[in-house]
């Protein structure tokens, strides 16, 4: 049926190449509808717990996104005129940027005192240049004794400022956050330009979000053409011909536009994941085609003619591809378990790619093959090569069987050495702009982790009861003490500070008000003298019935955030029964992303095992070889975390999918070796020494190419400065090597350790 399949192939080959390169040419249409995502709600299903924290209190509260300019003086000096007048011109030009709701600097700060019965709210810098020395050391003073203030805008050494403004995306195009983003960097390039005694860094989580279609493009200009460049090498060099290269290259790249142009047209958004899949269908189609490819040529060096042996590659190889394109589009398709939509859409996309190179393969490969002339007639490179290691793996089939039980156990036994976490900010390597300034921030300024705690008194108005009040500052307190927070914001310091204003500015009034229609008064007569964008929504919901505290983290690894969270609940719990707190923010989101991440993908690389065995068990035509190939397929993902956990030990949301993505891959190879080596058994009769043999002669070369060039894309992936991308494509590659080397050292042991007579006598 192949036979007669190929030869009509081959009989209308122009017609073929037409017609598939027309349906390519359908689908990659689509690509036009593509555009980035830019936003890090996207890493988070629609009923992820963490998100629907956070979407609640954004509807609470305002929302607090936000674009952080981090000014330091060359000076070392903040407060000066010249830096004071710095800060003073972004704060101005801060409320022109897109979407901005709000902007906070130690210059328009809305500082309060007593005059008589009244009480003056005003900028604490109103004209910089009028400023006299004592002036400046009087602001100085009210600044970084000032809680809401110090570690946020200012460092408590005063060398450092910030200017944090406030923006409100509404979610409605996909270039909000690039339009505000572009504006905040043109305010940096002017005043930079106009003050060149000061250094200026942009951090905060709009410049986040825009950073993800930075890192993607980066990876875009820079690994896909290495990719290319390295494939079409390895391809010529292998394959010692340009007729096989240039068929396998347009076909590489008909299948990444299939794939790519699918996903316009299904509505899917690139992120910094999607990013990688065409260079890892780029990888797939590859190893398709060089298994078509290897058996032509050893056909044609054995003498047969051009088109004999493009009939004969398809009849050896048309059911083990069809096989391992069906387990690695099943491997890619559990990614849709994934807690992250990011990876429900790589896998989709991946799936669509190797898809579309298995239909490539056996439609438009052999056309151009059968077209193009037939360069060479030598066998491909290392054939003698691997005749040689197959006859080492069977004279040392037992040590080979023993070692490699014992290497995998010990191996296995280290994978709980793996720590789960995640670290946000560090998804993205110091070659990022957004990278370096967060750091820069975090040491010198302000964390740019942060948690929010809302606590309800269910109650309108009831914000002012001054046992509720005496909670939020006991919490408050409780934030401060410990050691890896950096800035508490809390109405609790705005309550205490009205009321020594209200009592003459006497500091032994400096606590909370004692009488809750006092608090209301004050609150009200300060909320009335707040300036536009300045108001207290940040803070205060609005039936005055809960309250928001900002709490602004170190950099801290997912297991401590969600440490921190647990003990921050805890403590409310114990002592603030009366008050319903939940938390949230983008920090605690990731914290919990990886976990969640991991027990779904469990679930979704288990029903994936299912159908590939299932598979197999149907394709090897035996519940016993079935079973057989679970191993080399299960122990490389098994040996590869094991080997992560003594060199780094940290696996994140990246590692998390590299299970369910691998199985499908590592399939590949189990497959092509047992389908030989049982119809060595089965048509040829032979023991099952030669059977391995004859296995080993015939697609072991095919099986090192292949597991070489996904290595060799995986690793090109691993150069990525996104370190989802980076990680996942390092493990990966770790995964295949390790796959490649069972599948030609302990399968084969395994296979003749387990040999019966039954498929031998079936000739």
């Amino acid at each position: 049926m192949i036979e007669s399949y190929t030869r009509w192939i081959i009989r209308w080959k122009y017609l073929v190449v037409l017609a598939t390169v027309a349906v390519v040419v359908a689908a990659a249409y689509g690509g036009q509808f593509l555009g980035f995502s830019n936003d890090y709600r996207m890493f988070f299903g629609e009923d992820n717990p963490q998100l629907l924290a956070f979407e609640k209190m954004q509807r609470t509260f305002n929302k607090n996104d936000n674009i952080l300019f981090v000014v330091t003086p060359k000076s070392g000096k903040v407060f000066s005129r010249e830096t004071l007048t710095v800060i003073k011109d972004i704060t101005k030009e801060g409320w022109q940027i897109p979407f901005s709701t709000r902007v906070d600097s130690i210059t328009n700060h809305q500082h309060t005192n007593a005059e008589g019965d009244d009480l003056i709210v005003d900028d604490l810098v109103v004209d910089p240049d009028a400023l006299s020395d004592s002036d400046l050391i009087r602001i100085q003073s009210i600044a970084i004794n000032e809680p809401m203030l110090v570690n946020r805008v200012i460092s408590s050494d005063s060398k450092y400022a910030g200017i944090n403004v406030t923006v409100q995306l509404p979610g409605k195009k996909l270039d909000e956050v690039p339009v505000a983003v572009a504006f905040a960097r043109d305010i940096k390039e002017r005043m930079l330009e106009k003050y060149p005694d000061v250094e200026i860094r942009l951090v905060g989580m709009a410049v986040m979000n825009n950073a993800f279609p930075e890192a993607s493009m980066d990876d875009v200009a820079n690994l896909y053409p290495l990719a290319l460049g390295f494939i079409a090498l390895t391809l010529f060099l292998l394959l010692r011909g340009l007729s096989g290269t240039v068929a396998t290259f347009i076909m590489v790249i008909l299948s990444i536009m299939t794939a790519m142009g699918l996903a316009g047209w299904s509505d899917i958004l690139l992120s910094p994941p999607v990013m990688s899949a065409p260079i890892m269908i780029l990888t797939m189609a590859i190893a398709d085609a060089v298994h078509l490819l290897v058996t032509m040529r050893h056909e044609l060096a054995l003498g047969a003619d051009k088109n004999k042996a493009i009939i004969e590659s398809m009849r050896i190889n048309f059911r083990p591809i069809l096989v391992t394109s069906i387990t690695t589009v099943l491997g890619f398709l559990s990614l849709n378990f994934s807690d992250a939509p990011p990876f429900h859409d790589l896998g989709n996309i991946a799936a669509m790619g190797v898809a579309a190179a298995f239909f490539l393969s056996i439609t438009f490969l052999p056309a151009v093959v059968s077209i193009l002339p037939a360069t060479g007639k030598h066998e491909v490179a290392g054939k003698q090569m691997m005749a040689k290691f197959g006859e080492f793996v069977i004279a040392k089939q037992k040590p080979l069987l023993i070692g490699n039980t014992l290497i995998i156990i010990l191996l296995a036994a280290l994978v709980p050495l793996n720590e789960l976490n995640d670290n946000f900010v560090e998804y993205f390597d110091e070659s990022i702009e957004f990278r370096r300034d967060s750091d820069y921030a975090s040491e010198n300024l302000t964390g740019v982790y942060y948690i929010d705690y809302a606590l309800s008194t269910e109650e309108s108005g009831g914000i002012s009861n001054p046992d509720y009040l005496s909670n939020v500052a006991k919490f408050s307190q409780f934030l401060r003490t410990q050691p890896d927070v950096i800035h508490v914001q809390t109405i609790s310091d705005t309550f205490k500070r009205l009321n020594k204003n209200m009592h003459g500015d006497d500091p032994a009034w400096h606590r909370l008000p004692e009488e809750r229609n006092l608090a209301a008064q004050y609150l009200l007569l300060y909320e009335m003298s707040l300036p536009y964008g300045l108001d207290l929504n940040n803070q205060i919901d609005i039936d005055k019935s809960a309250t928001k505290i900002a709490v602004t983290l170190k950099t801290l690894t997912s297991n401590e955030v969600i440490a921190f969270d647990n003990i921050a609940m805890a403590w409310l719990e114990e002592n603030t029964p009366s008050i319903k707190p939940y938390s949230s923010g983008p920090t605690i989101m990731f914290a919990h992303l990886g976990k969640r991440n991991i027990n779904s993908m469990l679930i979704g690389t288990s029903i994936a095992l299912v159908f590939i065995s299932a598979i197999l068990i149907f394709f090897l035509g035996s519940f016993k070889y079935g079973m057989i190939s679970l191993i080399p397929n299960l122990t490389p993902a098994l040996a590869a975390f094991g080997i992560w956990g003594i060199t780094v030990g940290q696996v994140g949301i990246g590692l998390s999918i590299v299970t369910g993505m691998t199985l499908g891959i590592v399939v590949d190879d189990t497959v092509h070796f047992l389908s030989k080596y049982l119809r060595a058994r089965r048509e040829k009769g032979l023991s099952a020494e030669d059977a391995v043999r004859y296995a080993f002669n015939n697609v072991g070369l095919a099986l090192l190419v292949t597991s070489l060039v996904l290595v060799a894309g995986f690793m090109i992936m691993a150069q990525s400065h996104f370190y989802l991308n980076s990680s996942m494509g390092l493990l990966t590659s770790v995964v295949i090597m390790l796959a490649l080397i069972i599948d030609l050292t302990f399968l084969p042991p395994l296979l003749m350790k387990f040999a019966g007579n039954s498929e031998g006598k079936q000739s």
